[in-house]
């Protein structure tokens, strides 16, 4: 059972190399690329594991790639009394607003849904948000890419290939997909 549990896992994984898409991929090095040069901020959206994938993108982009990054989720006295004073769907929205969220700046968005009417609303308040500002956006995201995919410059899609491993493949390849943005831009 292990054994083709570990087989099945790496031969999907295989496939969503094989699958995803490099324009989305060299799109969001693009701005990223543009970002450091203009020396605009970059914040990064995260919730559950993907709020733990945030944190340490914004290492990265920071210490690596020269990027001034921040991620809402890195305060957890801030988001809980957020949360706590004016509901959990303003959390990042409002935490925008206080950072002054300007056209210069970018949203990065790690998603397994990318958002929707009925989930991560915090997110999709905080991409409305961005679009107001006219913000670039990008995503990393997988099913059919929610709302991120619909407000994003470049939405990179973790492809499904086997729906009882959505979450473990969107969130393992947020990572494989920051290391690979962080470096690209150096280059």
């Amino acid at each position: 059972m292990t054994k083709d549990y570990v087989s099945n896992y790496l031969e999907e994984t295989i496939e969503i190399a094989k699958s995803i898409s490099i324009e989305e991929i060299n799109k969001s090095v693009e701005v990223l690329r543009e970002a450091r040069s203009e020396n605009s901020r970059l914040f990064i959206l995260g919730v559950g594991g993907s709020a733990a994938n945030a944190s340490h993108a914004v290492n990265d982009f920071r210490k690596i790639g020269g990027i001034e990054t921040y991620a809402p989720t890195d305060n957890v006295s801030e988001l809980t009394a957020r949360t706590n004073d004016e509901g959990w769907e303003t959390t990042f929205v409002e935490w925008l607003r206080t950072s002054r969220l300007t056209k210069d700046d970018v949203l990065m968005v790690f998603s397994v849904g990318g958002g929707s009417q009925t989930a991560s609303l915090n997110i999709v308040n905080a991409l409305k948000y961005g679009q107001e500002k006219q913000s670039k956006i990008i995503s990393i995201v997988s099913r059919d890419g929610g709302y991120a995919k619909v407000a994003s410059d470049a939405c990179i899609l973790v492809p499904v290939v086997s729906q009882e491993r959505i979450t473990p493949h969107a969130e393992g390849w947020q990572g494989i997909i920051w290391h690979l943005l962080v470096n690209a831009i150096c280059e």
